[in-house]
Order: structure tokens, then sequence, then C-alpha cells
């Protein structure tokens, strides 16, 4: 039978402003707010981007700290944040994010073209980052842009082993203008190339390949990330209403695969993360 479904939410991103949509959860309240209610609509883990007093995007460590905290007393999500900030933060102010002690972290296996900027992640601060977050016991999802980035996940893992819990959770993101495309192909290619130690995946469809990607990766058994982050049309020309929207849409696409949705207990042990005492609110 089709395992349960790990359904990620990526709320709010670096790169849409404020002005433009919204709805964009961008204050700690409407974060925590957004949170709850993609808990209860089905997702187990939120990867969160962090905004300043002027809805920009910051990675600044208070502010980090005290998101990581609001969000563990509010939900049981699995919180994981970005370590890839925008495209403008330095990679020293990239590494603290870890300082925040989230129970996971992005980590970008290579540098890649984003639009008309450059997503910088060369070598040295891919393994600086990795090795930071075996130390600190912080599960990394590795996100891979393009299929050389697939290959590079594999000389990480050789040269310095499994994450700290000893799992390799992946997650594929397709279509940013740039890396690989959002399609069944790309996709197919991608799964068949990724390392024997990858224990699970996950697929993320920027923009108008949001729904081909989630499609495709139901059908080879992977898992999905969604949100605000990658998309703000529910339909063409529709604007989304909210995150919870994008979670209960990827239930019923679940639904279909017979592909129920993973509780956050059950994505803690996917993931290799520790099991956090139960909240008492």
């Amino acid at each position: 039978m089709p395992g349960p479904l790990l359904i990620t939410v990526a709320p709010t991103g670096a790169e849409t402003a404020k002005a433009d949509c919204p709805q964009l959860p961008t204050t700690l309240e409407e974060l925590v707010t957004t949170a709850t209610e993609c808990q209860d609509a089905g997702a187990a883990m939120i990867h969160v981007h962090v905004r300043d007093g002027e809805h920009q995007p910051t990675l600044d460590g208070g502010r980090l700290r005290e998101t990581v905290a609001a969000l563990r007393e509010s939900t049981d999500l699995v919180v994981q944040l970005s370590t890839g900030g925008s495209v403008h933060d330095p990679l020293s102010d990239r590494l603290k994010v870890l300082d925040a002690e989230p129970d996971s972290c992005s980590l970008t296996m290579g540098t890649t073209n984003f639009g008309d900027d450059v997503f910088l992640n060369p070598w040295p601060f891919v393994c600086e980052l990795y090795q930071l977050a075996q130390e600190r016991a912080v599960a990394p999802e590795f996100e891979l842009f393009d299929l050389g980035q697939v290959h590079a996940l594999s000389r990480l893992l050789d040269r310095y082993g499994l994450p700290a819990g000893g799992k390799v959770h992946v997650d594929l993101v397709m279509g940013v203008p740039g890396g690989m495309n959002g399609t069944a192909d790309a996709l197919v290619a991608a799964v068949r190339d990724l390392p024997e130690a990858v224990t699970s995946w996950s697929a993320t469809g920027i923009g108008r390949s949001t729904l081909p990607v989630m499609l495709a990766s139901l059908s080879k058994g992977g898992h999905l990330r969604v949100g605000m982050e990658d998309v703000i049309t529910i339909s063409r020309g529709v604007p989304v209403e909210s995150n919870a929207q994008l979670v209960r849409r990827a239930v019923e696409a679940g639904a279909l695969a017979q592909r129920t949705p993973m509780s956050p207990a059950a994505a803690r042990e996917l993931l290799g993360v520790p099991a956090r005492a139960a909240r008492t609110a």
C-alpha cells in the first residue's frame, strides 16, 4: 500500500513583496497563525524564511530564535529554517542560522542562476554548513535545483557520512529559471540518480510547474512541499487565499494516490529528528 505523505509548507520565502501579496505571512503573528492552520490542514513540517519590521527578508538571530520558539509553542510541526535566506545574504550570516537551534535546515547543494540573480552556494560553504548541521544534530534537507547538485550530494555524503539522525531527506526544487525544468521527465531523471543513501525525497514545483511536479512526485512515491514561497496563484489568474488552501489541495491530491497526510511525529521519525515533548497548551 502507498505510504503516508509528508507535506511541508513553505509559507513566505524571500522573493515576494508584502505589498504585491498582502496575504503573505510576514509578521510573527501571521506566521504562527499560518502554521497552526497548515498543521490542521495536514502539514507536518514548515520551511521558514523570516521578515523584519518592514516585511523585508532578514537573518537576524534574535528574530530567528523568537520564530522557532513561537512555532514550537503553538504547533507540533517540524521547524525547518532556511539557510538560503535571500540571494543577497552573505555566507557568514547564513551559517549563523543554526544558532537558532531549528529541528531542520535547508542545505542547497550548489550555486544556481536564480532568475536574474545568483544563489551562491560554493562547495566549501556547503561542506562547512553540513558539518555544522552534523555537530548540532540539525536534520538537513538537501535542496537540489539541478542534476549536477544531485551528483554533488553523493560527493558530500561520501566525504562526510550521514547526518546526525542517520536519515537523508532531499527536496527537488523544480521550475526555477536557471534550474531544472518543472516536468515529469526532469523529476524522473533526478530521482533515478539520487544516491542510495537517500531515505526520503520530496518535490517542489515553482509557479506554473506546481501541479505537474505535484502529480509527478505522487506518481513516483515522493513527498510534497507546497506554499506561497513557491506559488501565489491557485489557478491561472486566481490568487492564493492562504497557505492552508495549498496544503488542502496537496492533501486532496494525495488522497487520489491513496496517500494520507503524515503527522508531525511520523515526520520526525522519517527525517531523523529527535522527538519533542508534547505541548501542554
